[in-house]
């Protein structure tokens, strides 16, 4: 007979008692791309290799030092580049995501 859910959660939460601190960023990041599609997703993302352009290294050495001076881009100014307010930012909190069915793992 299979252990129900919370008897399979308990096993688990055991073996992970076990783990080796040396091991838990490892089963860390497993874990992550188990429970979160997008995480899975990245991970299996094809490599960009493609090298920086002269252009692109120094507008990003330039945002970098933005950022360091402090000079990020307000939030406010964000939302309204997509049509969005704060408003509608806290209601997108508030609101549940509904996810699609997805096919069970192969």
């Amino acid at each position: 007979m299979q252990p129900d859910a919370a008897q399979q959660r308990e096993q688990a939460h055991m073996l992970l008692d076990a783990v080796p601190d040396s091991k838990i960023p490892a089963v860390r990041n497993l874990l992550e791309t188990i429970v979160s599609p997008l995480s899975r997703a990245l991970a299996n993302a094809p490599v960009d290799d493609e090298p920086i352009c002269d252009e692109m290294a120094s507008e990003l050495a330039a945002a970098r030092a933005s950022l360091e001076r402090g000079e990020g881009i307000p939030h406010e100014e964000i939302l309204r580049e997509f049509g969005l307010s704060a408003e509608d930012w806290e209601q997108m909190g508030r609101t549940p995501i509904e996810t699609a069915p997805h096919s069970p793992e192969r």
